[in-house]
């Protein structure tokens, strides 16, 4: 006996009809649980395709992002006592705060003489500030040390740029 009617397929009333109906069956439960995976794992496979006029389209990965310019430049407050603070770039590795200090006597009065270091290690970051409080020594001072050589290394001086 065949399949002749619906009725005979859904009533699996013969062998072959049975087969059938579970081939059908099969089938639509594997479509099913294929899409219900895709849906869960955001797939891009046979799903994506069929829905890719409704999804967004998704930005690169690593896309250049622009510059904020909300936030503010940072830097560091001027000093209490009103002294000039100059900044003192390209020093030698080696050179301690005190040797600082006695380079910039030399012009002047010096209040404070600070190289930066590195928190982790203490190790000089190549960098400093020396806080002077005569505007006409500080002149005299980055005029005579600017581009001189001191440890090796020629000198970067200029006034730091302070918040007002």
């Amino acid at each position: 006996m065949d399949c002749t009617s619906i009725k005979d397929l859904l009533t699996g009333e013969t062998t072959r009809c049975a087969a059938l109906t579970v081939a059908a069956i099969a089938f639509v439960l594997g479509a099913l649980v294929t899409c219900l995976v895709c849906k869960l794992t955001k797939c891009r496979g046979t799903c994506a395709a069929k829905n890719a006029a409704a999804a967004k389209p998704q930005p690169a990965k690593f896309e250049r992002r622009e510059p904020r310019h909300d936030k503010p430049e940072k830097r560091h407050p001027a000093p209490a006592d009103g002294s000039i603070e100059i900044y003192v770039g390209n020093l030698s590795y080696d050179l301690t705060d005190d040797q600082l200090r006695k380079a910039f006597e030399a012009y002047g009065k010096v209040n404070y003489a600070r190289i930066i270091t590195n928190k982790f290690n203490g190790k000089s970051k190549g960098f400093g500030f020396v806080h002077m409080p005569d505007p006409k020594e500080v002149e005299a001072a980055l005029a005579g040390l600017d581009d001189k050589e001191l440890m090796g290394r020629r000198l970067k001086c200029n006034v730091a740029k302070n918040v007002d």
